[in-house]
């Protein structure tokens, strides 16, 4: 599934990756940037963490210059006379503007990076708010973010991964090279499809897929995540002999009716009494039907 989400075949998605402090999704992000580059798509990143050189570290090539690079990074809340872009400007107006300035004619891929940096500093109601804005609207091809889930409380990180078509969760693979990547991606019929492989990133920023989740290794099992028996230290017993079930098998509960007590209550037998009733002229006694006047 991380190869076709690479070929960015879904128009209007949002894709978000999340990583941890254990292992960095920026590298797969410039995965996707180099991969938007080659299918000649103009890409807008809104850079609050890194630099525009570290970014644009091993992209290479004349599609670099479709890649357009909006500073947040030097002064991403405005303290400056001329910030080049603020975390503020992060809405549906200030971004389609944005975007629209360029000249392609074509929508742009979006790239947020960080997404986290934006929820520190705007409430997480008005980022989503955003980011719905963009999936309708017609100035942006996909949204690519980075969330960085750790610094973030899990309704919050719920509501984004609410948001998006797809999921990709990255976390440290076996050896030094290597990742693992979750992907959840949810279609427009609502059909959830889950996949996990371990992959590595090239120098030229391709993503190779090295094994698929059959051949994942087991994770070796935390013991006290073992399952205990907890009839184990108990100063009773809870199970039957052979001898107590058979005891049991054989009581007759007083609840059950044998057949003899049902033939006994069913069938009188003789010298039994019976009730005789015959109603004289004192009775009250009414032939007609007493829910007669009812509509039913």
């Amino acid at each position: 599934m991380l190869p076709e989400l690479l070929q960015g075949t879904d128009t209007g998605g949002f894709l978000l990756i999340q990583d941890s402090v254990s292992y960095s999704g920026r590298h797969l992000l410039r995965s996707f940037i180099s991969a938007a580059l080659n299918r000649e798509d103009a890409v807008h990143v809104l850079g609050f963490e890194v630099s525009e050189e570290e970014l644009k570290d091993g992209l290479k090539g004349s599609s670099i210059q479709r890649l357009h690079f909006h500073n947040a990074y030097t002064d991403p809340l405005g303290w400056t006379d001329h910030p080049a872009f603020t975390v503020h400007q992060f809405c549906l107006e200030q971004l389609t503007h944005l975007i629209k300035q360029t000249s392609q004619h074509k929508p742009a891929t979006l790239v947020i990076d960080s997404l986290s940096w934006i929820l520190r500093h705007r409430s997480s109601p008005d980022v989503c708010k955003t980011l719905q804005q963009l999936k309708k609207g017609g100035a942006v091809r996909a949204i690519i973010g980075l969330l960085h889930t750790d610094m973030h409380q899990q309704g919050t990180v719920g509501s984004v991964c609410h948001l998006a078509t797809s999921v990709i969760t990255v976390t440290p693979g076996m050896k030094g090279d290597e990742a693992v990547a979750k992907t959840t991606k949810r279609s427009k019929s609502g059909k959830v499809t889950q996949d996990e492989v371990i992959f590595c990133i090239k120098e030229d920023l391709g993503v190779i897929v090295q094994s698929k989740p059959s051949h994942l290794g087991h994770k070796q099992t935390d013991p006290e995540e073992q399952e205990t028996d907890p009839t184990a230290n108990l100063t009773f017993n809870l199970r039957l002999s052979d001898t107590e079930r058979k005891a049991k098998e054989k009581l007759a509960l007083p609840f059950v009716f044998s057949k003899e007590k049902k033939t006994a209550l069913l069938h009188s037998g003789p010298g039994s009494g019976r009730i005789l009733y015959e109603p004289d002229a004192n009775d009250d006694y009414d032939q007609e039907d007493p829910d007669d006047d009812l509509d039913v």
